[in-house]
């Protein structure tokens, strides 16, 4: 039996395996010139050994090959040239500088296509540098805060030296290594790296209230690196049984556990598991996933598989972007020629999470880049910018200005949902750009200059008589092809009613007038019976201020399949909300005498009503300043 006082010394393991211990120094020893040396990822990153092998004035066309890591990277600095060359598979702001000079190589991949490479052998793995906990009693350490890439690689290196940290969590999952496994074991009492808290500012909120407007209760969600997909989870406080699948969390998710947000009930697969294959944060984040059976680590051949991350039933994917064209193609690893960052499991996710039932990938990105004087929806990626996710497998765009659904939408559409949420300024030269290529109509109309952003603050859902419920908001521009739907569902009586006349067809053109708004001086709401992207367009309403009177005309449309539902009752109410919140006096309306329903819209909507009848017409004026009717 092994004695328990020594096992429960910090130390105790040391003593089990005193002939595989050695200095940092030591165990880097015979790392020999030519070899392929493999360093630990991320948060764990073994510093020592790091430090140690840079110290090494010996060596020559040794090559260091990593994803991501937080520490200093000594082995990529100038001086050192001769001794190392690196080849990142994820570039970090550590080796960033190096890459862009030439003294170091990029090599784009998945990153769930990683391990295959040290798997079968196609990249030799001679030396693995990690860092891993203390073995247990059994003698299994734990990768700790870095699974990913980092249990392949040690499982294929010739050599496996482990810096043993008494500071390292203890990870669960398929997360572990045998003391037999590693050659040589180096003592380890440094702080585990970290990753500074970044407050996310008003933009990167803008753009998270966006992304949480798709989240739904019971949904598993993938959470890339950033502010932006931290800043989402500060909106997810009202949902019910939320799951993490993910290549890697940080501290955002520890109040949502805490408040019940994210119990993992909902999830089709490790129902009850946050699943991830590395964490960066801070102390406290690696103190809650210590020896926590509601986290599992597994490698990223794993989490990081579409085809595993598609039976997670309502996969969300959230990734970040540098620049998206109006086409739809995505950037997201190099500025023009620069490489700046990687593939990562970007593509990964939002293809498992396009197969995913009910799943959305959601690219993220603001509007503009620096101080708002460069687009970064562009007519054109950048000269040399690498097209990270492709125009086929892109789903959801977002910017702090909204969300475009591309996927199934043909050029024109993509191109006229990416300039919606383009920052205002930029519209009218993207429209142009847009028209020059011929990608949309010759005759487009734009969004006026001046609009400042979608007001989507009027968004909500209504409750209606049957029992169901229905999304009204504001319409968009890029809303043509349901508000044409919507006009070839609707009887000949109800385009009487609406347009006072017989209209056999809308075509491109007159879709263009009635989508023509600016959201002040008119209004148009819609109401929708969905809020996601498969939704039908089942009502419309809109006001039109007129400056002499300050009095707007309102005109209702609703889908007859739809009409006696209190569709009508609820538009009117939120018209007439907005209405009074643009200091708009009152509304006016022309009502055929035949058209019954909308009259008792009118006359039941808390204003007194002045009704005059001329030609079977009635004329209304709804002052809202008169004292309201009785209900």
């Amino acid at each position: 039996m092994l004695d328990t006082a020594t096992e429960a010394s910090p130390s105790g393991w040391i003593a089990r395996y005193r002939d595989k211990v050695a200095t940092a120094q030591e165990a880097v020893a015979s790392i020999r010139p030519g070899q392929r040396v493999f360093i630990g990822s991320g948060a764990g990153e073994p510093q020592m050994l790091v430090e140690a092998l840079s110290a090494r004035s010996d060596l020559s066309d040794t090559e260091i090959v990593h994803i991501l890591t937080l520490g200093v990277a000594t082995y990529a600095e100038p001086r050192l040239g001769s001794r190392f060359r690196h080849n990142a598979y994820f570039i970090g702001p550590n080796v960033r500088s190096a890459i862009a000079e030439g003294r170091a190589d990029y090599t784009p991949i998945f990153l769930s296509e990683i391990p295959a490479l040290f798997q079968t052998g196609r990249v030799i793995i001679d030396v693995a540098l990690i860092e891993v906990s203390p073995p247990d009693e059994h003698g299994y350490c734990s990768y700790g805060v870095s699974t990913d890439i980092v249990k392949s690689a040690a499982e294929a290196a010739r050599v496996v030296v482990a810096e043993v940290n008494a500071n390292m969590p203890r990870g669960l999952g398929d997360c572990f290594i045998h003391a037999r496994d590693i050659d040589v074991m180096v003592p380890s009492d440094r702080p585990i790296l970290e990753t500074p808290h970044v407050e996310a500012d008003e933009l990167a909120m803008r753009i998270a209230r966006q992304i949480a407007n798709l989240v739904e209760d019971g949904a598993t969600l993938q959470l890339g690196i950033g502010t932006i997909p931290d800043s989402v989870l500060r909106y997810l406080d009202g949902f019910k049984d939320l799951g993490i699948h993910t290549e890697m969390f940080s501290d955002g998710i520890i109040p949502l556990v805490e408040k019940g947000v994210i119990t993992n009930a909902a999830k089709t697969l490790h129902r009850g598991k946050i699943v991830a294959s590395f964490i960066m944060g801070s102390p406290r984040l690696y103190d809650f996933v210590d020896n926590n059976p509601l986290v599992e680590f597994h490698p990223t051949e794993y989490t990081n598989d579409p085809f595993v991350i598609a039976r997670n039933d309502r996969m969300i994917s959230i990734n970040a972007a540098i620049e998206v064209d109006l086409t739809g193609q995505v950037c997201a690893d190099s500025l023009g020629a620069m490489f700046y960052s990687g593939i990562g499991g970007q593509v990964d996710f939002t293809r498992g999470a396009a197969r995913s039932k009910g799943g959305k990938p959601i690219i993220a990105l603001p509007s503009t880049a620096e101080h708002e004087t460069i687009s970064r929806i562009v007519p054109y990626l950048k000269q040399g910018a690498g097209v990270v996710t492709s125009r086929g497998d892109v789903h959801y765009v977002v910017t702090e200005f909204g969300t475009a659904y591309l996927h199934g939408k043909n050029i024109r559409e993509r191109a006229m949902a990416l300039i919606e949420i383009a920052h205002p300024k930029f519209r009218p030269w993207l429209l142009a750009e847009a028209k020059a290529r011929k990608l949309v109509y010759a005759d487009q109309i734009e969004m006026p200059f001046h609009v400042p952003l979608y007001p989507d603050q009027f968004e909500k859902w209504i409750e209606l008589k049957n029992g169901r419920r229905a999304f009204l908001r504001p319409l968009k521009l890029t809303d043509e092809s349901l508000l044409r739907d919507l006009f070839y569902r609707l009887s000949p009586e109800s385009v009487q009613y609406r347009f006072f006349r017989t209209i056999h067809a809308m075509p491109h053109e007159k879709l263009q007038e009635l989508l023509r708004i600016d959201y002040e001086a008119d209004m148009a709401l819609v109401v929708l019976t969905k809020s996601t992207q498969d939704a039908e367009m089942i009502a419309i309403a809109h006001y039109l201020r007129e400056p002499r009177t300050n009095f707007a005309e309102a005109a209702f449309l609703v889908r007859d399949d739809w009409q006696g539902k209190g569709i009508g009752t609820a538009l009117m109410a939120a018209m007439t909300e907005i209405a009074r919140q643009k200091g708009i006096a009152g509304f006016t309306a022309d009502v055929l005498a035949t058209n019954h329903g909308m009259l008792r819209v009118f006359h039941r909507c808390g204003y007194a009503v002045e009704s005059r009848l001329a030609e079977g017409v009635y004329n209304l004026r709804i002052p809202f300043a008169a004292r309201p009717s009785p209900a």
